[in-house]
């Protein structure tokens, strides 16, 4: 299993087109759903919109990533499409208040799904998220940075951080994944 050298909890490659990551938050278990489920709160560290609560419902990011650190910072030319903000729907695939929750990474019959497995520790909660069927190397490159950087939002925020401005983040981890991922196709 390849691993980032990341700072924090590095996300791990345990299968072809996967991507794990594990942290331990502070709870309790029903706070973590909440930030998860409700968009305002999920807004905070992800993407906000609307989401129907039951499997085979949809849900909505909207993602403003601009919006999501500390200050305005310039947008990767790479990533320049998403300055305005980006949208996209999926369907819940999996429903378990407040332990699990899935869901597909868009609309396409082929699209990529994420989980994650809450489970309580104590005062605190190890969240396990699992996004799969991913496609080639870049994607996951991709995915792995954002997905990092968001947990890194969803931690600061946690803890009453403000956070810092989510593209120096992004850029910096996804070199590191750029490093772990080198030399897949």
């Amino acid at each position: 299993m390849q691993r980032a050298r990341t700072r924090g909890a590095p996300g791990a490659f345990p299968a072809p087109g996967t991507v794990r990551f594990e942290r331990l938050l502070p709870g309790p278990v029903e706070r973590l759903w909440a930030y998860l489920t409700d968009s305002d709160k999920r807004g905070q560290w992800l993407a906000t919109g609307a989401m129907e609560p039951w499997v085979g419902g949809r849900i909505e990011h909207v993602f403003r990533h601009a919006d999501l650190g500390a200050s305005p910072e310039p947008i990767p030319e790479r990533y320049q499409h998403m300055k305005d903000g980006h949208a996209f729907t999926g369907r819940i695939t999996r429903y378990e208040p407040p332990h699990v929750l899935a869901y597909s990474w868009g609309d396409a019959p082929d699209a990529s799904e994420v989980t994650f497995d809450l489970s309580p520790r104590g005062a605190d909660v190890l969240l396990v998220l699992t996004h799969r069927r991913l496609g080639a190397r870049r994607e996951r490159v991709s995915v792995a940075g954002g997905w990092h950087t968001h947990l890194e939002l969803l931690e600061d925020r946690l803890h009453g951080r403000v956070p810092p401005a989510f593209w120096a983040v992004h850029s910096a981890l996804e070199a590191e994944y750029e490093q772990v991922l080198a030399g897949e196709e």
